[in-house]
């Protein structure tokens, strides 16, 4: 499970990247960049390796 939250986390990052820089996904984007700072932080104060 802990590997699938970051794995998502991660994409959700570089889809919130390509949003950025290509005006593509409004606001939406930035929602997602919040949910995948989101994940990273749980993960980071649950103390899991990867």
């Amino acid at each position: 499970m802990g590997n699938l939250l970051y794995t998502i986390a991660v994409i959700l990052v570089i889809i919130w990247a390509v949003g950025f820089f290509g005006y593509a996904f409004g606001g939406i984007i930035h929602i997602l960049l919040v949910i995948a700072v989101i994940a990273i932080l749980l993960r980071l104060i649950q103390g899991r390796k990867v």
